[in-house]
């Protein structure tokens, strides 16, 4: 059955995402603010609206992928946002990866005008995104989420239910500490391997079918190795959940020493001004402090 679908934020996620729904026959409305962004999926379909608020307006679901939790605040709430036309009933999906207490606070006031909210942060980078393989972590209660599952299903390989609003958030932060350690644990082994004078192609082949292989070292790896820094997840974004992740550690008093040090690493990164590249770009850092000797 074809639905009346939003999509607001259509950059390197939203896009093939939104591409995703449309291809499946649903009817998509797409907003974002830079319009230009939307033109690929204008051109096979989509509709542009000027404004969240206008995109909402007749949409049975509105789905959501913007960077940060004073984004999703303003699009879901602001001055022209959601809740400023949204019909009762209808079913916000939110992917961005957000503050989980911002999640909750969405949901409560959206909730007064009977409208109902996922919070659904996303995992597998602009791969999955375009594959449609993305692991998609959701909040919400059994019933909500039942309701999403079949147009969650066209973006993701994975589908989990974790839990009521907010932890999906959280799940979506477990899921960074282990991408950007993993991410660490990659540039460390292969500047090892530069630096001891082994094949970084052969090495990667020979390391990531055993207990050693990992998603980082399959996907990034071989970019790294090639001097491939172009975005699929930028480090200014892993930043920002890395800051979700510290802030939420602090509040539970949880030690994470390898995500500080992550952190501080990308830090060093931004400072070189690599902020707008990839992930794979921590390489560059990691490297270049055993090339110093």
């Amino acid at each position: 059955m074809p639905w009346n679908v939003a999509f607001i934020g259509t950059g390197v996620m939203g896009a093939p995402m939104a591409g995703h729904l449309l291809g499946a026959g649903h009817a998509v409305t797409v907003h974002n603010r830079t319009p230009a962004k939307a033109h690929g999926l204008v051109s096979l379909g989509a509709k542009l609206a000027a404004s969240p608020a206008d995109a909402a307006r007749d949409a049975e679901f509105v789905f959501i992928n913007v960077p940060d939790s004073p984004d999703v605040r303003e699009v879901c709430l602001g001055e022209n946002g959601i809740i400023r036309s949204v019909r009762k009933g209808t079913l916000v999906i939110d992917h961005s990866t957000i503050s989980p207490k911002v999640s909750r606070e969405v949901a409560a006031e959206l909730e007064k005008v009977g409208v109902e909210f996922l919070d659904a942060p996303v995992s597998g980078g602009d791969i999955g995104a375009r594959s449609a393989t993305l692991s998609i972590m959701v909040g919400g209660s059994d019933a909500v989420f039942d309701r999403a599952l079949p147009l969650l299903r066209l973006m993701g390989k994975t589908v989990t239910h974790t839990g009521p609003v907010g932890t999906g958030q959280l799940t979506k932060l477990v899921n960074q500490i282990l991408v950007t350690v993993t991410n660490l644990a990659t540039c460390e082994a292969l500047a090892f391997a530069r630096k001891s004078g082994l094949n970084l192609e052969k090495t990667i082949e020979a390391v990531s079918g055993g207990a050693g292989g990992s998603w980082q070292l399959a996907n990034l790896g071989p970019r790294m190795v090639k001097g491939d820094f172009r975005p699929g997840f930028t480090i200014d974004l892993q930043q920002k959940d890395l800051r979700l992740v510290l802030e939420a550690g602090e509040e539970g008093e949880v030690s994470l020493l390898a995500t500080s040090l992550v952190h501080q690493l990308f830090s060093a990164a931004q400072s070189a001004g690599y902020g707008r590249e990839g992930t794979q770009a921590l390489f560059k850092v990691v490297d270049g402090l055993s090339q110093r000797h």
